[in-house]
């Protein structure tokens, strides 16, 4: 007869190095799927909304102000200029796709990253933004404003 069927304290030890290996790299794996999974994102797919009703009604934006909103999955902007033409854009800056806002001292969006300047039609005018933002089509529907994408 063999060493380890004649003692089995063979077969225990071999249990438990086994059972320890594997508590081990359970361990490791416990630790490293979060984290992996925190390093890595899903990916977001973007949102096939084309069009969006807004919750605020048209008397409700005064003339100088700016609003934000949900797009589908991405910040827009409402604005009423001081003239009462409502406009609408993207709200995220095309430098480093910081949300950027309305400043009625200044007449025109802003974005407080790194001080990007964009007008009143969406186009780039200081600041290191190297594109204009997207402008959306703002229709008003009886009491309703509806925001869409551009054709």
């Amino acid at each position: 007869m063999d060493g380890e069927a004649r003692n089995p304290a063979g077969t225990r030890r071999g249990f438990l190095n086994w059972f320890l290996g594997t508590s081990a790299g359970a361990f490791l794996l416990a630790v490293l799927y979060p984290v992996g999974r925190y390093l890595i994102p899903p990916t977001v797919g973007e949102s096939a909304a084309a069009t969006v009703t807004l919750p605020i009604k048209p008397e409700e934006m005064r003339p100088n102000t700016g609003q934000i909103f949900k797009f589908g999955s991405r910040p827009g902007i409402l604005v009423r200029t001081p003239a009462g033409e409502l406009r609408a854009f993207s709200a995220v800056c095309t430098h480093l796709n910081c949300t950027v806002q309305y400043r009625p001292d200044l007449n025109h969006i802003w974005c407080a990253c790194h001080n990007g300047h964009f007008d009143l039609t969406g186009r780039n005018i200081g600041g290191p933004p190297p594109r204009p933002l997207d402008a959306y089509v703002v229709n008003v529907r009886g009491n309703q404003i509806v925001v869409s994408k551009g054709a």
